[in-house]
């Protein structure tokens, strides 16, 4: 197990998508009028892409495509102190071609809130790099193989 310098433990990619497939809701990171956005979305990772599902006039449709884009999904225990987190870096883009439509129309995506929600963005996931948040102390073993 590799720990960074602040003790967490460092993911390697395939665990980073492992975790990843777990998540019910990420949060997406974006400019929107030359400012940072940060925007909570349900998602479903597809391979090492990160789909979204939203309405073709929102506010992150339109700022996201052909961006550069950062996401991130977490998980976090409070009462054992334990948890990890994972970030992803990559190009956003908008689906157009009718056969990637009806593909992603079957994944197990929803839409959290009403509407018409028919507009997918994919996020191809060129970086990514997550950590584990362990409390080493309720956790002997890792304490020792550290």
């Amino acid at each position: 197990m590799q720990l960074d310098s602040s003790g967490l433990q460092v993911l390697s990619r395939a665990e980073c998508l492992d975790l990843l497939s777990t998540a019910p809701i990420g949060r997406i990171v974006f400019t929107d009028h030359a400012l940072p956005a940060v925007q909570a979305v349900n998602f479903c990772l597809d391979g090492r892409s990160i789909v979204i599902r939203t309405s073709i006039g929102s506010k992150l449709a339109a700022a996201t495509r052909g961006a550069v884009v950062a996401f991130e999904a977490d998980q976090f225990d409070p009462e054992l102190r334990t948890g990890w987190s994972v970030t992803a870096v990559g190009y956003s883009r908008a689906v157009t071609d009718p056969a990637e439509l009806d593909r992603l129309a079957a994944l197990p995506l929803t839409a959290s809130v009403p509407g018409n929600r028919d507009h997918y963005i994919v996020v191809e996931a060129e970086q990514v790099s997550g950590h584990r948040v362990a409390d080493l102390t309720t956790f002997p073993d890792l304490l020792r193989a550290a």
